[in-house]
């Protein structure tokens, strides 16, 4: 009989529990509808010049699915905890957002459909790709950006990296850092965040402990831009990718910094 009252009292408990963001839910709804909506509606041209004229009918092709994203773009959320960052992405006027959120705890939020459009790349460059949140998935690790990064955030990272990699088959390369997006602007997720770790589980490349010669004509401006850095400023670029790759924030290339560039660059060409 106690432990009947026990599961009653914990089911009552759940059922009076009131979800903090049931308003921001509704929005996303309404907002999901719409598109929905538009998606729907029959893709019929209504313009007509006298340069083009308009079919008697509609044809519609029958061989389509949804687009993909094609990048996962990782982030520290620099703020002080899972919750500050939860508002944060459901107030309007903040104008940011990301696809998942993952606590200290290891506790994943999974805030938008990942064939919807995130606001969390901002201007950025990787190669030719401007539009950044367009072609990516963006995930936020609950971080102020000055800690290391817990073990079991780490770990709900990889698995959730481990479907989506699957999910969408996006290429080992293109798991990359905000702060490689947009070298003059962020440092995320910081020098401290396991980058190594993550290329050991398929997630972004890594370079060789053993390494050629690098010859002495090497370009490193050439070789940055071969990676996807926007070279634009120079030092920025040299500084976000020692950041990710030698846990480095300094903006000197030293012998050994080039010895891992030159090898990156062959990986990624």
């Amino acid at each position: 009989m106690k432990n009947y009252c026990l599961l009653f009292a914990l089911l009552f408990s759940i059922a009076c529990s009131r979800n903090p963001y049931k308003a921001s839910n509704k929005v996303y709804n309404q907002k999901a509808k719409e598109y929905a909506k538009t998606i729907r509606a029959a893709p019929v041209e209504t313009f007509q010049s006298d340069s083009m004229g308009l079919p008697p009918y509609w044809v519609g092709t029958t061989n389509f699915n949804m687009r993909k994203p094609n990048f996962v773009i990782i982030h520290h959320t620099a703020q002080n905890s899972c919750e500050q960052t939860l508002k944060t992405f459901t107030l309007a006027r903040t104008a940011v957002s990301a696809h998942y959120v993952i606590c200290k705890s290891g506790v994943l939020h999974h805030m938008l459909s990942d064939y919807l459009r995130a606001w969390h790349g901002g201007i950025g460059k990787w190669g030719n790709m401007t539009d950044i949140n367009s072609s990516s998935i963006g995930i936020e690790l609950d971080n102020n950006g000055f800690e290391p990064f817990d073990s079991l955030q780490i770990n709900s990272l990889i698995s959730l990296l481990t479907r989506l990699k699957k999910e969408h088959n996006i290429p080992t390369a293109n798991f990359i850092g905000h702060g490689d997006i947009a070298p003059t602007r962020k440092n995320d997720p910081n020098y401290r965040f396991p980058w190594k770790k993550l290329a050991e589980k398929g997630f972004g490349l890594w370079y060789d402990e053993i390494r050629e010669e690098v010859p002495a004509n090497f370009n490193h401006i050439q070789a940055l831009r071969i990676i996807g850095y926007d070279v634009k400023d120079t030092s920025a670029a040299i500084q976000s990718f020692k950041r990710h790759f030698l846990q480095d924030t300094t903006r000197q290339l030293t012998v050994l910094d080039k010895s891992v560039l030159h090898n990156l660059q062959k990986k990624y060409y």
